[in-house]
């Protein structure tokens, strides 16, 4: 008597590969990386391999997150504290030795030239939701100290290389873990003042704290000159308040339909500085004007809504944090950039989430992504009693 056995086919095999995938969170990834593409190739398409190689590092991107999503939760937990322990020791080592590019010593040669504070962009959340999903159900004001500390720590680091951009989206992810794990809002509040308090100040008296020989405590001089610049960029036209000033008129001039595909004006005659990085939101705004800028900002924001949901949704305080966490950080690199491009920020070294070119961004945002989506495929498994 013959025993048959069926063989499950490759679809059947394959698919079960992808349930954990959430379908509205990868719609808005593709939509955003379309538009990515359309303005690299514009941008970029004259700039060597840049658009060929910004289609790369999404399929790496792509990879990464199709990887990261199959690890539950709990595992990608563990990964935490050695995660971070490396990071840090690595920003030390940047500190004693590290390789020293146009004034910022934020590199390190291990074989291969990295820059480790690119670690800590998710290390950090990662290390702060697994020290409160420790502390869980037991937190007091002291454990709320030691998070602080665990950021600090890198978050010094890295502002002492100089990298303001890096610090400013480590710092905020951090802070988002620490506020989703029930920081109270008698000490959010006071320091929220402060910075408006703050704000009113510099800007009601930046004739005089911007004027010659000024120097302000605390921060470099390079930062000083781009609050400064962000306040008045008509001071120095030619020089640092170029990029806010070109930008800007990209940004006008794109209208409310946009000056259409390729027939961008400052971008192909070179007036966009950093056109396929940092400011390629301008050249994005020239071609496809308000309306296009409407639907890329509605896609951020559909993107973080989406994030955070997951995380309402989550069954653990670790997956709840590290999702909140996630959706925060893709907030502050889309409210960042475009605010620095459209000079209501100042300019510092942040990409726009799948639209810049950059290979180690787009590494981070595949590992994001592929977090939340590892996120959602724990509550399903769990919803169907697996």
């Amino acid at each position: 008597m013959e025993t048959t056995i069926n063989k499950p086919t490759l679809p059947a095999r394959i698919l079960p590969l992808f349930r954990g995938f959430d379908g509205w969170l990868m719609v808005l990834v593709l939509v955003l990386a379309g538009a990515g593409l359309l303005a690299m190739y514009s941008s970029g398409y004259d700039h060597g391999t840049r658009f060929v190689d910004h289609a790369r590092n999404m399929v790496i991107a792509l990879v990464l997150l199709f990887a990261v999503a199959q690890i539950p939760p709990q595992r990608l937990m563990a990964f935490a504290p050695p995660l971070y322990a490396v990071g840090v020791l690595l920003l030390v080592a940047v500190a004693v030795a590290g390789i020293t590019k146009k004034g910022a010593q934020r590199w390190i040669d291990l074989g291969v030239v990295i820059q480790p504070s690119e670690l800590l962009k998710i290390g950090m959340p990662l290390m702060l939701a697994w020290w409160f999903q420790k502390r869980e159900g037991q937190l007091r004001a002291l454990d709320f100290a030691v998070a602080g500390l665990l950021l600090a720590v890198p978050v010094g680091l890295i502002m002492k290389q100089p990298d303001l951009g890096t610090s400013l989206l480590v710092l905020a992810a951090g802070l988002s873990v620490i506020f989703f794990a029930g920081l109270s809002w008698k000490l959010v509040l006071p320091p929220m003042l402060l910075i408006v308090v703050g704000i009113v100040l510099i800007v009601g008296f930046e004739s005089q704290i911007c004027a010659e020989g000024v120097r302000w405590p605390v921060l470099h001089d390079y930062q000083q000159q781009r609050i400064c610049t962000l306040l008045d960029p008509t001071r120095d036209p030619l020089g640092k308040g170029f990029h806010i000033i070109q930008g800007m008129i990209a940004i006008g001039s794109g209208g409310p339909f946009g000056k259409g595909f390729m027939a961008g004006t400052q971008t192909h005659l070179e007036f966009i500085p950093e056109r396929t990085t940092d400011f390629i939101f301008a050249a994005f705004s020239e071609e496809f004007g308000l309306v296009g800028n409407l639907v890329l900002i509605v896609c951020f924001l559909l993107l973080v809504w989406r994030g955070l949901a997951i995380a309402m949704h989550a069954g653990t305080l670790f997956s709840r944090l590290m999702a909140g966490a996630v959706a925060m950080i893709f907030f502050t690199y889309a409210f960042v950039n475009m605010g620095m491009v459209s000079g209501i920020l100042p300019v510092v070294g942040v990409p726009l989430p799948f639209v810049s070119y950059g290979g180690t961004a787009m590494v981070t945002l595949g590992l994001a992504l592929g977090i939340l989506n590892s996120i959602v495929r724990a509550q399903r498994d769990a919803a169907q009693g697996r």
